[in-house]
């Protein structure tokens, strides 16, 4: 679990770092798989190559000097193999001490002198310099120093430094066009983010791959759709308000010369209800309706609410941590905050609002002290036309469309609004809003 863990924090979040990703740890492991494979094979098949051509060389010259011929094998090991000799008379190699290195060279070069069958030391610790070679012949040192390009070939570097620079040009050319192809993507997330908050998103544009082309195709069929959906429903219900209202106000005129009191008090106050249903369903399509997007500040918007409030009657807290300002339908988000404050106030006498900014943006908080709903109720008032008074009184504006609209309106805002039990013991409303 905890290696899980770490490994998705070493894992980049975005998709282009992760496609870079996919791409070029393969050519990482393929570099490294490659140059063992070189270094274990042709560096190596190399080395014994080039030891064995110096040991070769170094007998022809152990043999001229045998023959007495010092003259000649110093001027062939200088003019023909690029040597460097010197010959110590009187001396014995155990009085030298030199470094054996490891690696393959060395490896080489000993198996090489070996076949010379006389004791040897060389030293490869100055190699830019050359290799030093001795060799004891009977009591003579012969000292050689070994060019070193017949000993070293720098095709392996070559080799290692072009396949990293083809690397780096490859994760150049993998982040430029994976980027390209990304780009839709993002377009794609904004606009969505755009559209969910109830803007209005343009088209997108198709681009990039195919895959990428058919999301965008059918980003634009779903949004043509849920406009064309919201479009009909404001209008359906526009249309029902509209015409209700006339035979509501012939009703009105006909019930004025009824002259029968207790059935003109009954028609009246049905009358009276239809018109509050009717008034409900109006501010329903109002918030549906478009409104251009503002700088808001919701400071300002809250205290623009309580000050048509009786606060003689309803106690008010306005606790503000934070001056917020955000942008939106100045309007709507009115309305949103009219009905909920709206509902606390019409069941208690006690109001705290407070308003902060988090995590997730900003934070506004409505509790009151009144009889509060029921855990199992929370979600059931957010739907439409639904009420907890069993006798409907649509007289009090209950007609089950507030908190529905209130919803809509935050959620058009990219926001969220949850219920929960209040601290005075009512309902607590809690809106969340981006900054």
């Amino acid at each position: 679990m905890q290696r899980n863990m770490i490994f998705k924090k070493i894992i980049p979040l975005s998709l282009l770092g992760r496609s870079i990703i996919i791409i070029f740890v393969p050519i990482i492991i393929l570099m490294i798989v490659t140059s063992l494979i070189f270094y274990q094979t042709s560096w190596n098949i190399i080395s014994k190559r080039l030891t064995e051509s110096v040991v070769a060389d170094i007998n022809v010259i152990v043999k001229l000097i045998d023959q007495n011929l010092k003259t000649e094998a110093i001027n062939i090991a200088k003019e023909d193999f690029k040597m460097k000799i010197n010959i110590q008379e009187n001396s014995l190699i155990d009085q030298m001490i030199f470094q054996e290195q490891r690696g393959i060279l060395s490896k080489r070069l000993k198996q090489a002198l070996i076949k010379l069958k006389k004791p040897f030391f060389y030293d490869l610790s100055k190699i830019d310099k050359g290799v030093i070679i001795i060799i004891q012949l009977g009591d003579d040192l012969l000292i050689i120093r070994v060019d070193k390009d017949r000993l070293y070939s720098e095709t392996a570097f070559v080799f290692l430094l072009w396949m990293l620079f083809a690397s780096i040009i490859l994760l150049f050319f993998s982040y430029f066009f994976m980027n390209k192809q990304i780009r839709p993507l993002k377009r794609l997330a904004i606009i969505a983010e755009t559209f969910g908050r109830g803007l209005d998103a343009p088209e997108l544009q198709s681009s990039g791959a195919s895959e990428i082309r058919q999301t965008a195709n059918a980003f634009n069929q779903m949004r043509t759709r849920i406009k064309r959906f919201l479009k009909q429903r404001t209008d359906m219900l526009a249309g029902v308000s509209h015409d209700l209202r006339t035979p509501l106000t012939r009703m009105k005129l006909q019930l004025s010369l009824l002259k029968e009191e207790k059935a003109k008090k009954e028609l009246e106050l049905d009358i009276n209800e239809m018109t509050a249903m009717l008034d409900s369903y109006v501010s329903f399509v109002r918030s549906e309706a478009p409104e251009p997007i503002e700088n808001i500040n919701l400071n300002s918007l809250i205290k623009e609410i309580l000050k048509n409030i009786d606060q003689e009657i309803i106690e008010i807290i306005f606790q503000e941590t934070n001056v917020i300002k955000t942008s939106g339908r100045p309007v709507q988000l009115k309305r949103a905050f009219q009905n909920i404050i709206d509902n606390s106030i019409r069941y208690s006498y006690k109001l705290n609002i407070e308003i902060y900014i988090n995590d997730n943006g900003c934070c506004i908080v409505i509790e009151d002290n009144g009889p509060g709903i029921p855990n199992k109720n929370f979600e059931d008032v957010f739907k439409p036309f639904f009420t907890l008074d069993p006798s409907r009184n649509k007289l009090k504006g209950e007609s089950g469309l507030g908190l529905s609209i209130t919803r809509d309106i935050i959620r058009a805002h990219g926001g969220e609004i949850r219920l929960d039990k209040s601290k005075f013991g009512g309902l607590k409303s809690v809106i969340e809003l981006p900054t």
